[in-house]
């Protein structure tokens, strides 16, 4: 089974990015199963019911989320309706939504987690024994698990790929919209990548218009940020994983640009 990993897909230029790649990428790909990170689709800031429709008809399977998820309200009464939009499982219980999900794809089970790390974020449950829970609840349903780990620290997110080695089919880092080198497999059959990148503005401070983000940096006066336009990327990972044991097989990394 082939699965791409889209990097935090971020406001239009970002959603854009989507629509003018996936069909291609999915048919040279082979492609079985679409996951994307949407917790910035809407503005930079969060997601709405109408951008999550639209990556949806894009193709997308299934969209993660992060700290982000409730920076737009409308998501607060949607997110119980919609299934495929999974928030960070360590938020306290009777958060609304859910943080995992099983889905079928072609007549085989797949489980999407979605962890926040607690390193410079909020202070959410334990991400390393709230995902413990998770695959005791899950173990006998499906061998393959991608975990989407929206966290900040590189240490945090790398100790997780190692803890869940052998556990889960991969883990795949996002939040910090940089896309990182040292995609592996773990020892144990883990595909793991520290973070997957952005899709979205190229020419931007992680996805933020320069002069406002350094206006920022220089004066540390309150700004608000702003979807940078122009060319953009799509950052994102395939990963292939063996069906009969849920081990990953191979991780490779994508970073299109379009001018």
């Amino acid at each position: 089974m082939r699965i791409l990993v889209i990097g935090d897909v971020f406001g239009r230029p970002g959603r854009q990015a989507v629509r003018e790649n996936l069909s291609t990428i999915k048919q040279e790909l082979s492609l079985d199963m679409i996951i994307a990170n949407g917790e910035n689709a809407a503005g930079g800031n969060g997601i709405n019911v109408s951008t999550a429709k639209e990556l949806f008809d894009y193709g997308i399977d299934v969209l993660t989320m992060g700290n982000h998820v409730w920076d737009k309200k409308e998501i607060l009464s949607h997110i119980d309706k919609e299934p495929r939009i999974i928030r960070p499982a360590n938020y306290p219980p009777g958060t609304p939504g859910r943080g995992y999900g099983i889905f079928n794809i072609n007549g085989i089970n797949v489980g999407v987690i979605n962890l926040s790390g607690v390193v410079y974020l909020s202070n959410l449950d334990c991400p390393f024994r709230t995902v413990d829970g998770i695959l005791n609840e899950i173990s006998d349903r499906t061998k393959i698990v991608i975990v989407d780990f929206h966290a900040e620290a590189t240490s945090e997110k790398i100790a997780l790929g190692w803890y869940l080695d052998g556990k889960v089919s991969a883990v795949a880092g996002t939040h910090t919209h940089v896309q990182t080198a040292d995609e592996r497999i773990l020892p144990g059959g883990t595909a793991y990548i520290t973070d997957i990148g952005m899709t979205g503005p190229l020419n931007s401070i992680i996805g933020v218009k320069v002069d406002i983000a350094l206006k920022k940096f220089l004066t540390q006066m309150p700004v608000r940020f702003e979807s940078a336009d122009g060319p953009f990327q799509f950052n994102a990972v395939v990963i292939e994983v063996d069906e009969d044991t849920g081990h990953a097989v191979s991780i490779n990394r994508i970073f299109n640009i379009e001018y």
